[in-house]
């Protein structure tokens, strides 16, 4: 048997249906519980996010049930989502529904606008002439 011909060749074991976006967001996760009362409300920290799921973050997991809403914030729409692993504070969660291309290059663009994932270290002040800082005295360059 050839290796292609295998579907659970290594290949394809281990390949995403869609492309992950690394995304630092705060979110919120609602859930309604079955007395249909107001809905619960937990913020979250989105890490990663695709068409298909996400992953995020959260301060505790207890009492948080399966099923929920996920709403990121400075975006409108709300994200209907399945858990598929929880370990600890980090959970991922399936979308029920795919989530559009628009609505995830949306939340991709904010993310880089609102410099989130900016956690680089600083580069030092260039100087522009040596020996001479830029507000110093009698130097031409202010």
């Amino acid at each position: 048997m050839s290796l292609g011909a295998d579907p659970r060749s290594a290949a394809g074991l281990y390949e995403r249906k869609w492309d992950r976006f690394a995304v630092n967001r705060q979110g919120m996760l609602m859930t309604v519980g079955l007395d249909l009362a107001a809905p619960k409300m937990r913020s979250c920290r989105l890490i990663d996010i695709s068409r298909g799921g996400a992953s995020f973050t959260v301060t505790t997991t207890i009492g948080l049930p399966l099923h929920y809403y996920l709403s990121i914030v400075g975006i409108a729409s709300r994200i209907g989502c399945a858990e598929v692993y929880r370990t600890d504070s980090r959970i991922g969660v399936q979308f029920i529904q795919e989530i559009g291309e628009e609505l995830l290059h949306s939340i991709v663009r904010s993310d880089y606008f609102t410099g989130a994932g900016q956690g680089r270290a600083k580069k030092e002040e260039r100087r522009y002439i040596a020996g001479v800082e830029r507000r110093g005295v009698g130097s031409a360059i202010t």
